[in-house]
């Protein structure tokens, strides 16, 4: 039977919810491995909702899980559903909406909170020895939730976010676009995307190797 990995979706657009290129580039570099992909987003209320044609701030109301599933074609599940038994893997694309629904990273840094559902799946993952991948923003999520393990993680190679991740008790190690990050021992894989861009091919090739290495430490 093919492998079950769950994509942790965050919204829809980059500037306040799931960035679509690293989402869109997630599912296909899954699908090109044939694993059955199971999306999942937290039934809760953006905390914020950009306009992104203007980038303004706009008085607008959306959920998290309904945007969601504009990535995930309506085929998308609320987090607190899924459990770590459903999956072989997770994967969480980037976008400010993991800093700002998945979790309050954005504003508070290593003082974050991380949404309780989200935080008890990645837990409950890693707890069951299965491998999990952060894109972009997304490993300060599983620096706040896994922290005190001391996990290696990448951004890229911005300092400010860089140093909060390294103050939630993880190691921070440079890298670039095209490349990833492995912490060989907790199974956490990680490569920077639009941390650095400049564009959907130089993401899409990191996005690919990261996937494909998550996928095979399946079982190791």
């Amino acid at each position: 039977m093919p492998h079950k990995v769950g994509v942790i979706l965050s919204g829809c657009g980059f500037k306040d919810g799931a960035e679509i290129h690293e989402s869109v580039c997630t599912l296909l570099a899954l699908d090109r491995i044939g694993v059955d992909v199971i999306c999942c987003a937290p039934n809760i209320e953006q905390s914020v909702v950009i306009n992104h044609l203007t980038g303004e701030t706009v008085a607008e109301k959306r959920n998290v899980l309904v945007e969601s599933a504009r990535i995930a074609r309506g085929e998308i599940k609320d987090i607190k559903d899924v459990n770590a038994g459903d999956l072989d893997a997770l994967v969480m694309p980037g976008g400010f909406g993991a800093a700002l629904n998945l979790s309050d990273f954005a504003s508070k840094g290593a003082e974050a909170t991380v949404n309780e559902d989200v935080a008890r799946l990645v837990r409950e993952v890693h707890k069951a020895g299965k491998p999990i991948c952060a894109i972009c923003i997304a490993p300060g999520v599983v620096a706040k939730v896994l922290g005190d393990e001391h996990p290696t993680l990448t951004i890229g190679n911005d300092e400010g976010t860089a140093e909060a991740i390294e103050n939630c008790g993880a190691k921070h190690e440079t890298c670039a676009v095209r490349d990833f990050v492995v912490d060989t021992e907790r199974k956490i894989v990680s490569t920077p995307a639009y941390m650095l861009g400049p564009s959907v091919a130089h993401v899409a090739e990191g996005i690919e190797k990261a996937v494909r290495e998550t996928v095979a430490m399946i079982g190791r």
